[in-house]
């Protein structure tokens, strides 16, 4: 048996072919015209890399072979800046190019690698167009646009991937958070070896319809999250590249990016940072936000509590139903042993509801284990800071 060679019209022996009949068609070897077998060949040769090859194999990137399906614990692809400042911006057109020049007036002298990485979430003014001229004038300055606004946990997540930087800023760009703080949350990462720092605007100039909500929400989660920041809420941040590798926010949910990564161990700092008033433009949120965050905040509760370990939440629940509906049970059949009509007792009616409830519950718990069990990953139950040997 012969097959012929996709680079001449010389068979090939039959013995150098896989036996496996898939593998033959892998080789591209089966018995077909040299012209056909390498117009077969060149897809292969062409195909696109997928996202994540192409990251590790990106000459932007500094980092090793490539793998298709990464884990938490690999270590971080690292980029060829030093830093790299997130901002998105929805209708700023007034306060891009101001901003765009005080954050090189505060990083230059540091004699850092930058970018600034402009996310335009929707805009109808003239903020591309802004950002765009200063990209002209500037090549540090970048753009990322949406075709319609998705929200800033998309635009963050968006800023995140086109960004080079090791270490990640982010900012409003509504001129209410001052560059010349970024040298105090690069200090503050390094001296205290801290993987998040957090900006505190513990004098903020802005109408009670942003403050309050935004008090109270700051006060709920760190009695119920546990994290010891005084306004989770603020924008203006610093990261390391590892927990956005790590971290992975939808909708609303970049609000709770220290409690994510609290929970998967980074060490989260806070530091007080200047607020100044909105000289252009008006806010983007208000009252809405509080009852929106707070169905967030239940959202992160159980994702970072109980999505390894669903039995346990609905477990507890169950058992609780289904004991309080056996126990009314238990006492209505020994009064019953005792004389006593049941038919005229709606506490008969809620002990068995109680009881199937409960058994609903508990199973859905048991699903859910089923679930996790099948798309559980071991590296997704840990986080690794470093390795040696």
């Amino acid at each position: 048996m012969f097959a012929m060679s996709p680079f001449s019209s010389a068979p090939l022996p039959a013995v150098l072919l896989p036996q496996n009949r898939s593998l033959q068609r892998g080789c591209l070897l089966r018995a077909a015209p040299p012209k056909t077998a390498l117009s077969l060949l060149v897809p292969i040769i062409m195909a696109q890399p997928s996202t994540v090859q192409r990251a590790a194999t990106d000459p932007r990137f500094e980092g090793g072979p490539a793998v298709a399906d990464p884990g938490p614990e690999q270590a971080s692809v690292r980029g060829p800046l030093d830093l790299s400042v997130l901002i998105p911006v929805m209708n700023e057109e007034d306060s891009i190019s101001p901003l765009f020049d005080q954050i090189v007036a505060a990083i230059e002298p540091l004699n850092l690698s930058f970018e600034v990485v402009f996310v335009d979430d929707g805009s109808t003014d003239g903020s591309v167009e802004a950002i765009r001229g200063l990209h002209e004038r500037d090549e540090r300055a970048k753009l990322v646009r949406f075709r319609r606004n998705f929200g800033k946990a998309a635009a963050l997540t968006a800023a995140y991937e086109h960004s080079l930087g090791n270490i990640l800023i982010t900012m409003d760009g509504d001129l209410q958070d001052h560059p010349a703080e970024i040298p105090r949350f690069l200090e503050m990462l390094e001296r205290e070896d801290m993987d998040l720092v957090s900006g505190w605007k513990k004098k903020r100039h802005d109408p009670l319809s942003k403050t309050i909500p935004s008090r109270l929400f700051n006060l709920v989660i760190r009695r119920v999250a546990g994290v010891p920041l005084h306004d989770t809420n603020c924008g203006f941040k610093a990261y390391r590249r590892e927990v956005w590798d790590q971290v992975s926010i939808y909708g609303e949910l970049h609000r709770y990016i220290p409690v994510l990564a609290s929970r998967r161990g980074f060490r989260i700092g806070e530091i007080e940072v200047e607020h100044h008033a909105r000289k252009h433009g008006r806010s983007k949120y208000g009252w809405d936000r509080l009852y929106k965050g707070l169905l967030d905040l239940i959202t992160v509760l159980f994702i970072t509590r109980y999505t390894r370990r669903p039995l346990h939440l609905f477990g507890g629940v169950g058992l609780v139903c289904g004991g309080a509906g056996s126990a009314i049970c238990l006492y209505l059949a020994l009064s019953w042993l005792q004389g006593a009509r049941l038919s005229n007792r709606p506490l008969l009616l809620l002990g068995v509801l109680l009881i199937v409830v409960g058994f609903q519950v508990l199973t859905t718990g048991l699903i859910g284990e089923m679930i996790t069990y099948k798309g559980f990953r071991r590296a997704d139950s840990y986080s690794i800071k470093e390795t040696l040997g």
